[in-house]
Order: structure tokens, then C-alpha cells, then sequence
């Protein structure tokens, strides 16, 4: 079995199996994690160990769906930390859409079943709303996941009601109509957003000149050389005064601390320098 605290050559030829015939960059994600996550599938498929696991990669191509999805962590609501999404709409949503900017370009990285990238859309149709109506045809939200069943559930945008559990109630009545126990997104939101399948790690963005870029509890779990090609990588694609918006455990490292200034340090909110 794996040994989460040491090396072993079993390990080893795994992840580079994973990597080889997946495309998902095991070296750029933290070790201890990737061992926790890939000794849960060996577990759930009685295997006696790596060797035996990838043997199972073979012989069983939906496993590899299963495995990604494990090693890519999917715990997300709508508007988790609601103190975050609080002041995206006090400072970011508002400079955004008062701009007058002919297209508005949000970036949802690593969206998992859709939650975060439809938060943003919330706010947006929310100062909308608030200032006479105008500005969502400007309104172009893109989420993005290695996870294709992930993505299919955001498509479909119905969510159980543990979805919505940070959801202010206002929020959650208006915008989530209730259908056989399930919450659905209103059309109006739903339309502001799509959704693409897209590695984080191949430096793919959507577009470029994004406005802001929503990347939270992502960069904690990769490796730190990867975590600053990230930042670099997110400084490019954001256009002069855009916004990024991380988890609130996660921090600039090593360079990018000169790329962005802090708007909200404390919710983890920066922008492009």
C-alpha cells in the first residue's frame, strides 16, 4: 500500500503512468496529496497496491474518470465563505460593470460543478438589476475543469439544496426556483455563463484580457513551482487593473507578490499591477 510519508518505485512508475496516459501533470501537484488520493481509489477497488492499480487503469478506461475526479478535489457551494463573495460584490463586481467595458470577461478556473462561476453570475445580475438593468449583455463567464462529469453538472444546473447551504436566503429564493426538491439556476444567470473542459496546468485560459479570474482552493494542493508559473501565467491573461480572486487559505508567493496589489487581503482578493 502507499505510504503517504516515503518514496517508492511502484509509486513512482504509477504517477507516471497517470501522466502519460491522461495528460493530468502529477509532478505539479503536492505528493502527500496525490498518495492520500490515489491510496482512496486503491482502497475502493481492493487492489493490493500501484502495481495492481495500474493494471486496473487498463482493463478499465471509466476508472481513470474516477481516479481524476478524486485527484482533483470538487468540494464547492454556491457562494462558499460568504464573506469573500461579499466583497467581490462591494469592490469588484461594481468596478467591473461601471465601466462601460464593451465585453466583461470572468474566468471561473477549476469550477468544478459549476457553483462558483454561477455565484459571480449572481452578483452580476444583482447589480444589474439594482442599477436599471443594463450592462449583462457585456457579461461573458467562462468556468473550466479537467473534470468532464463535473462540467456536465454545472450544464445541467440543478443542485440539491446542501448546494445552497451559504447562499444568503434572499439570494436563495430568487435566484434557485425549487422543482421536485431540487434547485435549478434562474435562465437569466444561466445564460451568462459557459463551460469548457480545460487543464489548469496547460496554460489554456478561455480567452485572454479577462477581467477578473476566480481560482479558489486550487493552488493550495499543487506544488510551489507550479503555484508561481500559475500566477504568472494568470498576470498575463488578465488585462491592466483585472482582479484575482483565491481561496482564503491560499497567498502569493515569490514573484507574483510584485504582479498584483491587494484590493480585500484578508478574502484573498488582488489586483493586476
Amino acid at each position: 500500500m502507499i505510504q503517504e510519508g516515503g518514496d517508492d518505485a511502484e509509486f513512482r512508475a504509477l504517477m507516471d503512468k497517470i501522466t502519460r496516459d491522461s495528460g493530468f501533470q502529477c509532478s505539479s501537484y503536492k505528493d502527500k496529496c496525490l498518495r492520500r488520493r490515489i491510496a482512496v481509489r486503491i482502497r475502493a477497488r481492493g487492489a493490493s497496491g500501484c502495481a495492481e492499480y495500474a493494471g486496473m487503469l487498463d482493463n478499465d478506461p471509466r476508472e481513470y474518470e474516477r481516479l481524476i475526479r478524486s485527484l482533483t478535489v470538487n468540494v464547492t457551494k454556491f457562494f462558499r465563505n460568504w464573506e469573500t463573495y461579499s466583497a467581490i460584490d462591494q469592490k469588484v463586481v461594481p468596478a467591473l460593470m461601471e465601466k462601460g467595458e464593451r465585453e466583461i470577461r470572468v474566468w471561473s478556473a477549476g469550477c468544478s460543478s459549476g457553483e462558483e462561476p454561477y455565484s459571480i453570475g449572481i452578483l452580476m445580475h444583482k447589480h444589474s438589476s439594482a442599477n436599471g438593468g443594463g450592462g449583462l449583455e457585456s457579461v461573458s463567464i467562462v468556468g473550466t475543469d479537467i473534470d468532464t462529469d463535473c462540467l456536465g453538472e454545472a450544464e445541467r444546473a440543478v443542485y440539491a439544496e446542501s448546494a445552497l447551504g451559504d447562499t444568503p436566503a434572499d439570494l436563495r429564493d430568487q435566484y434557485f426556483p425549487q422543482i421536485a426538491g431540487l434547485r435549478t439556476m434562474l435562465p437569466e444567470v444561466r445564460r451568462l455563463v459557459t463551460f469548457e473542459a480545460r487543464d489548469l496546468l496547460h496554460f489554456q485560459p478561455p480567452f485572454e484580457n479577462a477581467h477578473l479570474i476566480v481560482c479558489r482552493n486550487v493552488i493550495i494542493y499543487l506544488e510551489r513551482a507550479a503555484q508561481e508559473a500559475l500566477f504568472a501565467h494568470f498576470h498575463q491573461t488578465l488585462t491592466p487593473g483585472g482582479f484575482l480572486v483565491l481561496g482564503k487559505v491560499e497567498t502569493l508567493l515569490g514573484d507574483a507578490r510584485g504582479l498584483f496589489s491587494p484590493v480585500n487581503a484578508r478574502e484573498r482578493i488582488f489586483r493586476k499591477v
